[in-house]
C-alpha cells in the first residue's frame, strides 16, 4: 500500500513540474520566444548547409573538383569525373599514345570500361546553386531556366539595340529605359551606320546560302561517309595524325589527312586544341580538277560542327589542298572527338563544270 502511494505521489510531482515549465513558457516574453525560434531555424539551416557542403565535396569531379553540370562518368573503382574532364583525359592519352587512367587510382578508363553514374547526376541536379544575377539559391536543374527567363536581375538588352542602343541592364529596368530611350527618335541619317552593319552581316549569310544553292545545281556532286583513323610517325612521336581509307569520287581516288594543332611542335602541351584537314588526290589527273568541298558530321558521329566551304584546283603537280580548319565549334568539342577511336564525318564534293 505504501508503494502505491509513493508511485502516485511521484507522478503528481512530475506532472506538477511539467505544468510549471509549461506555465513558465506561457509567461515568457515574446522577444525571448522569437530568439528561441530563430536559434532553432539557424541550427536547422546550418545543419542543411553542412550536409550540402559535404555532399558537394563527395560528388565533385576528381579532376577539376567542381560539381558536374551534365554527364558524370566513373572508373571501375567508383571515382567520378565530369564529361569534360573525362573526354580531356582520353584525348590526352590518345595524343601521347598512352593508356588513359583514373587520376585517383590509376586504373584504366575508356568509353567501354567506364560507365555513367545516373544516381550522382540526379543527386547533383538537386543540390542548391546560386543564381549569378540575384544570388538566390535554386536547385541546379532549375537555376538555368531561372537565369534565362525568370530572374528579375538578369542582364537584358534594349529592344532598340538593333538600331544602335548599347544599354544593358537588369530586366526589371528595361521598361523604364525603353520609355526614355533616344534611339527611336533619331533621324534616318543617324541610323544608317547601324543599318549598313546589319546589311553587311546579312550579305555574308546570304552569300553562304547562295553559294551552297549554286553548288547544288552542279551536274557532278559526290558525298562520301569517311572514317578518320589515328596513326603516328617515328619522326614526330608527339604528333597525332588521322587518315581515311581511299575512296572514289568523280572516277578518281581520294584521301583525307588530318592533324592536331598543325602549327605546334608538341600539341600535348596545349589545352587549346583544333583539327586541320586536307583533301588529297591519289590518282593521276590528266586535266585540272576544280572542286568545292565541305566537311559535315557523319551519320554515326555526334560532334557539333560549323561547316565552311573550301575551293581548290587539283592537278598532276598540285594534288594536295592546303590544310583547312576542321569545322568544330570549340576546344572542348575537339577533346570529345579525340576521345573516340575514330572520327566519323561526311565529305561533300562539287566538281566545277569545265
Amino acid at each position: 500500500m505504501a508503494d502505491v502511494n509513493l508511485a502516485s505521489s511521484s507522478d503528481v510531482v512530475i506532472e506538477s513540474r511539467d505544468s510549471i515549465e509549461t506555465g513558465n513558457e506561457a509567461f515568457e516574453p515574446a522577444s525571448k520566444k522569437q530568439r528561441k525560434e530563430e536559434s532553432n531555424v539557424e541550427k536547422t539551416k546550418n545543419a542543411d548547409e553542412r550536409l550540402e557542403t559535404r555532399l558537394g565535396g563527395i560528388l565533385c569531379c576528381s579532376v577539376c573538383l567542381d560539381l558536374p553540370s551534365s554527364a558524370v562518368y566513373q572508373c571501375s573503382n567508383g571515382h567520378l569525373s565530369c564529361v569534360g574532364c573525362f573526354n580531356h583525359l582520353l584525348a590526352d592519352a590518345r595524343m601521347r599514345d598512352e593508356t588513359a587512367t583514373c587520376p585517383n587510382c590509376r586504373t584504366e578508363i575508356s568509353k567501354t570500361l567506364s560507365s555513367r553514374n545516373l544516381a550522382v547526376e540526379k543527386a547533383v541536379s538537386e543540390l542548391p546553386a546560386q543564381c549569378r544575377y540575384c544570388s538566390n539559391e535554386y536547385s541546379r536543374n532549375t537555376v538555368e531556366k531561372h537565369e534565362k527567363e525568370l530572374c528579375e536581375e538578369r542582364t537584358t538588352m534594349c529592344k532598340f539595340s538593333r538600331i544602335g542602343c548599347q544599354w544593358r541592364g537588369p530586366f526589371h529596368e528595361v521598361v523604364v529605359h525603353e520609355s526614355v530611350c533616344v534611339h527611336p527618335h533619331r533621324s534616318g541619317g543617324e541610323l544608317m551606320e547601324y543599318l549598313l552593319n546589319m546589311d553587311g552581316n546579312h550579305q555574308e549569310e546570304k552569300k553562304l546560302y547562295g553559294t551552297l544553292f549554286d553548288l547544288l545545281s552542279f551536274e557532278k556532286i559526290a558525298f562520301s561517309d569517311v572514317q578518320l583513323k589515328p596513326y603516328r610517325t617515328d619522326e614526330f612521336i608527339h604528333k597525332l595524325y588521322y587518315e581515311t581509307s581511299r575512296f572514289y569520287a568523280f572516277s578518281h581516288q581520294w584521301v583525307i589527312k588530318a592533324r592536331i594543332n598543325a602549327d605546334q611542335k608538341d600539341p600535348t602541351q596545349s589545352s587549346e586544341r583544333g583539327i586541320s584537314y586536307q583533301l588529297i588526290l591519289k590518282s593521276k589527273a590528266t586535266s585540272p580538277i576544280t572542286l568545292y568541298f565541305l566537311m559535315l558530321r557523319g551519320p554515326f558521329g555526334e560532334m557539333q560542327v560549323q561547316p565552311k566551304i573550301y575551293h581548290f584546283e587539283f592537278s598532276e603537280s598540285n594534288c594536295e589542298s592546303p590544310l583547312v580548319a576542321f569545322p568544330l565549334t570549340d576546344s572542348a568539342e575537339c577533346n570529345k572527338v579525340l576521345s573516340g577511336k575514330a572520327i566519323n564525318c561526311r565529305l561533300i564534293m562539287f566538281m566545277c563544270p569545265k
